[in-house]
């Protein structure tokens, strides 16, 4: 029977053990000794580097394939997966599309603690919506943006987002979503906000904040508040320039008991303090803080 079979070879290979010496026998078994626990420190299970084998293979593999692999590796931080899609990401435009497989890894990539994973998610998403990167595609996209239907306009929000967070005219994408910030449509106005997240250039911060404190709509300033505090494309130094208004806002007394919270749980995401729903808490943090500087 196989239990029997594996029962044998065990007590054959720990016989063969103590006949080398007990000192080979602990050093047999002492990779295993401990059990990894979930509130360990990261353990690498293999050293993180894309293999050959995937390597050599690529070519070969459709571009739709070679996107969703390096996608999950660059997920997983495996040396060299943001090279391979640097060079191949051109060659996937209109070639890739956002099944459910590759839509299930840019959400994970672009909700990363790394923002090199989160520009990896980016330029997949702009290779599988066919986009290029020129002053033509921001020309094509402006007037949807700005008064189209709104399917079609909040879909161009969005990519000119993408598109200004890699370098292309940031002042001018800047200018059009700022346009439909205040719209009578909630919709627009949340991915205009996404839009503004993503685009993440200093400019960006301060109309997130008015928005946070002043759109009517609290599903909008809470989308401001995340895009502040944790999603979208800032830099943690980016994110920490607002923390003086959120402090200002923490005892606001024009602001309602939610979008306070959301101003407290702001804080802590941006700062990594977990301090009390108190605004005298946080400005005395502040001012040590600052005191050290």
């Amino acid at each position: 029977m196989p239990w029997r079979a594996t029962a044998l070879a065990a007590t054959a290979f720990l016989l063969g053990m103590v006949a080398a010496g007990s000192g080979s026998l602990q050093a047999a078994w002492e990779p295993v000794a401990r059990a990894i626990g979930l509130t360990d420190p990261p353990v690498p299970s293999s050293a993180n580097v894309l293999s050959e084998h995937e390597t050599e293979e690529l070519d070969s593999m459709s571009p739709q394939a070679q996107a969703e692999l390096l996608l999950e590796r660059a997920i997983n931080h495996y040396r060299g997966a943001n090279e391979q899609i640097a060079a191949r990401v051109k060659g996937w435009r209109g070639h890739i599309a956002l099944n459910e497989r590759l839509t299930h890894l840019f959400m994970t990539a672009i909700n990363s603690d790394d923002l090199t994973v989160r520009v990896a998610g980016i330029e997949v998403d702009i290779a599988a919506r066919n986009l290029t990167r020129t002053t033509a595609t921001v020309d094509q996209l402006e007037p949807v943006a700005r008064s189209g239907e709104q399917s079609a306009r909040v879909s161009a929000l969005w990519e000119l987002g993408l598109l200004g967070n890699r370098g292309l005219e940031q002042e001018r994408i800047f200018e059009i979503l700022m346009a439909s910030v205040h719209d009578d449509n909630q919709n627009v106005r949340y991915w205009a906000v996404e839009g503004l997240a993503y685009l993440a250039t200093d400019a960006t911060i301060e109309p997130l904040l008015g928005i946070f404190h002043d759109d009517p709509a609290p599903a909008i300033r809470e989308r401001a508040a995340c895009g502040l505090a944790q999603s979208g494309m800032f830099s943690a130094a980016q994110r920490r320039t607002a923390v003086p208004r959120l402090l200002e806002y923490s005892d606001d007394p024009s602001l309602d008991d939610q979008t306070r919270l959301w101003v407290f749980q702001a804080l802590r995401d941006i700062t990594g303090k977990s301090l009390p729903h108190d605004s005298a808490a946080w400005r005395d943090w502040y001012a040590v803080r600052a005191s050290r500087k």
